[in-house]
């Protein structure tokens, strides 16, 4: 009986891992920078997450998940309400459909789909952000944030791929 609880403990635990690593994300994505300007260009970190999830454990990163972590990030780095579930619900839909076209394919096709994906988010929450706000944002600034998100996704796939090699093989 006590091996079959700490085995379902222990399976709970490695089931909230994507979870965990996307909430990582945003809650570093929150951190205050003493960089004049960086709030407005952070990398959005949180999608590689969502997007590498949804490749490769769509089970772990259902769709409710994708919106609930939306809101939570837009509650945390004061963007409209429901500006990130949006984002992170389509990039989920999107990715997790063409899942079959990533597997076993190289590295390198999965980041091109990562840089369509963050493009079409980017381009969306610009727009979203600018309609709600009432005025535009800058199209620049919203570039560098691409370039920037575009750069940090082969160092969190290879971390993400590392956890999911050792720790959710068996889940």
């Amino acid at each position: 009986m006590k091996g079959t609880l700490l085995q379902r403990i222990d399976q709970w635990f490695r089931h909230l891992l994507p979870v965990g690593s996307v909430l990582l994300l945003i809650l570093i994505n929150a951190l205050p920078t003493r960089l004049p300007g960086f709030a407005a260009v952070v990398p959005l970190l949180p999608l590689i997450g969502i997007y590498y999830w949804s490749i490769y454990r769509p089970d772990l990163m259902p769709p409710a998940l994708a919106f609930g972590l939306g809101l939570l990030n837009d509650v945390i780095a004061g963007l409209p309400l429901g500006v990130s579930s949006l984002i992170y619900l389509l990039a989920q839909g999107m990715t997790a459909s063409q899942r079959r076209f990533f597997h076993g394919k190289p590295f390198r096709i999965a980041w091109w789909g990562f840089g369509l994906v963050s493009a079409c988010a980017l381009a969306l929450q610009w727009l979203l952000v600018s309609l709600l706000l009432g005025h535009t944002l800058e199209p620049r600034a919203v570039m560098f944030e691409f370039l920037m998100t575009l750069f940090f996704y082969p160092l969190l796939s290879w971390f993400f791929a590392r956890i999911q090699l050792a720790l959710l093989r068996s889940v």
